[in-house]
């Protein structure tokens, strides 16, 4: 049996960590769909800064809505939701197949949000309403300020996903607003099928210790942080809080593993996807590990609901100086700010090619 057949047949959904136009038109989307069980996909703005910078898959429509008047965040949104549309379209039999739990592509609201609750809450609404697909997720970053426009969206019947999570604490944050949210909708007399998922970053904890940790520690922190996570996931499952608005409808805010792709070359390829192997959630994994991990992954177990050792790997962490608390803070901001940076660029890039295009 295929390593991603062993993932979803565990509970587990893979979804492509990318998109772009050229793997929409050459049929490679698809093709991901029936031979690796991929279910879904996430985007952002670097994925679309790299997309769009590197290929000229783009530059038809670029020239169109240019000559249409278009420029910068429209323009942009316009051209991601095109793309968006048609995954989601690709992925609505599992959508429909999983009664809404699988089958969702991602938009991101603009990275300069960040600090902006109501204009997080009132560009959700708009993107959402654009879409016009019952399988597109917003992003809205985990930030404090995006804590009580996550609640507000959900109220207002808007499916989050929640992104930029980088700790426990962070996590029980957001899983906290997606119930107050169902509850308020409840109250209201609202339907509780409103769907969300939390994203925790994994990969990148390792990049930020691993000049400052001894080598036996290396590539761990990241996968200790998600088992510690996953216990606080699963003992919300088990809440009575929880099973009161399952009973009522709701659907599981799904746990989500971000940042999956290896970033030690010296590192097994294909190291997180395999200990991240975990029921009810879901893997966001890059092409080139997706590649890696059909050809050579193994799964050996999954991960245990009580975290298994994750807090003694945390403790030895904190005894070689790591702050944790300090690090997932300093990560979610530089999270926010590389995404703003991509944005920015982003912006330039269409603004060049729409020059560019109309001469």
């Amino acid at each position: 049996m295929k390593p991603t057949k062993q993932l979803h047949d565990l509970g587990q959904s893979l979804w492509l960590d990318n998109i772009t136009r050229g793997i929409l038109d050459d049929g490679t989307l698809a093709r991901y769909i029936d031979e690796y069980d991929i279910t879904g996909l996430t985007s952002n703005p670097t994925i679309f800064d790299l997309a769009i910078k590197d290929s000229d898959d783009y530059d038809e429509g670029i020239q169109e809505k240019s000559g249409a008047g278009k420029s910068g965040e429209a323009l942009f949104l316009e051209l991601a939701l095109e793309d968006l549309v048609r995954a989601a379209d690709l992925f609505r039999p599992a959508h429909d197949a999983s009664e809404g739990l699988d089958g969702w592509v991602s938009m991101e609201v603009s990275p300069l949000l960040v600090n902006d609750t109501a204009g997080s809450v009132k560009s959700a609404a708009d993107i959402h309403a654009r879409a016009r697909r019952p399988n597109l997720f917003v992003k809205i970053p985990g930030t404090p300020a995006g804590v009580p426009a996550i609640e507000e969206s959900i109220f207002n019947g808007v499916p989050i996903n929640v992104t930029l999570l980088f700790s426990r604490e962070q996590y029980v944050a957001v899983a906290e607003a997606y119930m107050r949210g169902i509850e308020r909708r409840i109250a209201a007399g609202r339907s509780t099928r409103v769907a969300s998922v939390a994203s925790l970053f994994v990969s990148r904890w390792d990049v930020a210790v691993k000049d400052k940790v001894p080598a036996d520690l290396r590539n761990r922190l990241g996968l200790a942080i998600a088992r510690r996570t996953y216990k606080a996931y699963r003992g919300i499952l088990a809440s009575e809080r929880w099973k009161k608005l399952a009973a009522a409808g709701a659907m599981p805010q799904r746990l989500l593993w971000a940042s999956t792709g290896t970033k030690d070359p010296k590192a097994r390829d294909v190291l997180y996807v395999e200990a991240l192997a975990a029921p009810d959630t879901i893997d966001t994994i890059p092409d080139k590990t997706l590649h890696a991990f059909a050809e050579h992954g193994k799964i050996e177990g999954v991960m245990a609901e009580d975290g298994g050792d994750a807090e003694a790997e945390i403790a030895r962490f904190a005894r070689a100086g790591i702050d944790v608390d300090a690090v997932a803070v300093q990560l979610q901001r530089e999270g926010g700010e590389s995404f703003s940076k991509s944005w920015s660029d982003l912006m330039e890039q269409i603004a060049s090619k729409s020059a560019a295009l109309q001469h």
